[in-house]
């Protein structure tokens, strides 16, 4: 998957951190700058944060929502910080010391954790054209684990024993969890790095269509989808793409 990103220019003499950045950290200290009251000895305080939020808060077991076979795992994946760094490339790069323009190559994951320190809300765009899950045009190692060693011993830059590699076959069971999996936490990871008022473009085909929007839905807000884009790619093409945003 390739994620393209137009970012603003960090302040002179700051670099992009070696380093993820803790989300569930994020996460709290911004619950804690919308609500200080639901704060109780450093800790949060849900009864109270309950009573704050009055009748927005939804009350028993149903209710609606996304949920598949293996939305635990894309939350850990989320939660996990990276040990991965980005490595400069001078040799390979044009006006290395001067340009404004970053190409950043590895695994999106990675690299998405670890954009958060340096790029957090300050992204203006991002596009991205994800597998669009139509049986073979992606892997994935069983055990769902998404740290970096796993990833290059899945796309075969090194050697690995005891993963079994597959394509995600539309025959099998978890056909549609298995993309959510691995879609989730990338979409969560680029609603962070985007500022207030930026846009994400996603190209996908009926394949996914409808769980990539209830996807969208609950990590970027039904109420900010803008519309979606029909075209036909090739005269022979039996179905178009789609383009959300």
């Amino acid at each position: 998957m390739a994620i393209i990103a137009e970012m603003t220019t960090p302040p002179e003499g700051q670099r992009v951190s070696h380093e993820s950045a803790n989300v569930v950290a994020q996460q709290i200290e911004e619950l804690l700058r919308l609500f200080p009251a639901a704060v109780t000895e450093g800790k949060i305080d849900f009864t109270k944060l309950r009573q704050l939020l009055g009748d927005d808060v939804a009350e028993g077991a149903e209710r609606f929502g996304l949920s598949w076979s293996g939305k635990s795992d894309a939350i850990k994946a989320i939660q996990t910080p990276t040990t991965a760094t980005l490595l400069p490339a001078p040799k390979e790069s044009v006006n290395f010391d001067a340009t404004e323009n970053l190409i950043i190559e590895g695994d999106n994951l990675e690299v998405l954790k670890l954009l958060q320190g340096g790029y957090h809300g300050r992204v203006k765009m991002i596009y991205i054209d994800p597998p669009y899950n139509t049986g073979g045009e992606f892997i994935y190692p069983d055990n769902y684990k998404e740290g970096l060693s796993d990833y290059l011993k899945f796309s075969g830059q090194v050697s690995g024993e005891g993963i079994k590699l597959t394509t995600n076959a539309e025959t099998d069971g978890r056909y549609h969890s298995r993309w959510l999996t691995m879609m989730y936490p990338r979409l969560f990871l680029a609603r962070n790095l985007l500022r207030e008022n930026g846009v994400i473009f996603v190209s996908i085909d009926d394949h996914e269509v409808h769980n990539l929007r209830a996807a969208m839905n609950e990590i970027f807000g039904e109420e900010n989808f803008v519309a979606t884009f029909v075209w036909k790619r090739r005269a022979s093409s039996a179905l178009p793409d789609r383009t959300e945003f």
